[in-house]
């Protein structure tokens, strides 16, 4: 029989993860819809241009593709036996171009690992997770490239309306490569989560990344999405929870279903 004090510890636990979740923290905005939907509210107008850093097997790419049938999109995924699937998904679409290149702070070569060939979890860094019972020992060797550098020599320097990062705890080092291209991103969507405690980035960290470079930051939640007026060690929660970060210089629109700012920022 339960204890009153293990009951009220379970009843305590149960009550804090419904009120980090209504507060979009592990969250994950549950569908790919939800999260491309976001993007597009927060956006000043119509995306032309649209970079998904982390394709996998494509799931967002083809959900921009249904919200916006004219949008360029580059998909980068370094995975070989991703980049096939890519490939042959969106072989009759000539407006997403599939780039078979890790975003990271350098351009050059690094290692995939992941406990599958093609798994969801794949990161440059070798996770721990033996508490899931997941074990790491598949390693492939991969291209690396700074953003910035894809963005000066294949996409002529032009203005970036819409970013999606997964890259599994690699979100920040990705940024760090971004150079000049930040300024002329509108919308950026990040995923924070259990891969942050491998790569031992913070949400701290993000935000001040972004504060410094004068974007506005918001988390989705299943009301819409929430303001982070201010950074709380609260926020250091390590499950996955999606951010999108706004350029201050090109002010979002209202989106529909946003509900009330945590503070000034």
């Amino acid at each position: 029989m339960m204890s009153r004090h293990d009951f009220l510890s379970k009843f305590a636990r149960r009550i804090e993860r419904l009120s980090a979740y209504a507060q979009g923290k592990g969250y994950n905005s549950k569908t790919i819809r939800r999260e491309v939907d976001s993007m597009f509210q927060l956006s000043t107008s119509p995306p032309q241009l649209a970079i998904d850093i982390g394709g996998n097997v494509g799931d967002y790419a083809a959900q921009l593709r249904l919200k916006s049938p004219r949008l360029e999109i580059h998909t980068f995924e370094p995975s070989a036996i991703n980049v096939e699937k890519l490939e042959a998904r969106f072989a009759d679409d000539p407006n997403i171009k599939i780039v078979p290149l890790a975003v990271s702070s350098v351009s050059g070569t690094s290692t995939l690992f992941s406990n599958r060939p093609g798994s969801k979890l794949g990161s440059l860094t070798k996770r721990r997770l033996d508490h899931f019972n997941v074990q790491f020992n598949v390693q492939e060797s991969v291209r690396t490239i700074r953003f910035e550098d894809y963005w000066m020599s294949e996409l002529d320097e032009r203005h970036v309306d819409l970013v999606k990062m997964d890259i599994e705890g690699h979100e920040l080092v990705a940024l760090s490569g971004f150079g000049k291209a930040l300024r002329e991103t509108s919308v950026l969507q990040f995923e924070f989560g259990g891969s942050n405690i491998d790569t031992r980035t913070y949400f701290q960290d993000f935000w001040y990344f972004f504060k410094s470079n004068n974007f506005a930051l918001f988390r989705l939640t299943p009301f819409g999405v929430e303001r982070i007026g201010r950074y709380r060690e609260s926020d250091e929660f390590f499950s996955a929870t999606n951010y999108v970060a706004i350029n201050r210089r090109s002010p979002p629109r209202a989106a529909v279903g946003t509900v009330a700012p945590q503070g000034a920022g």
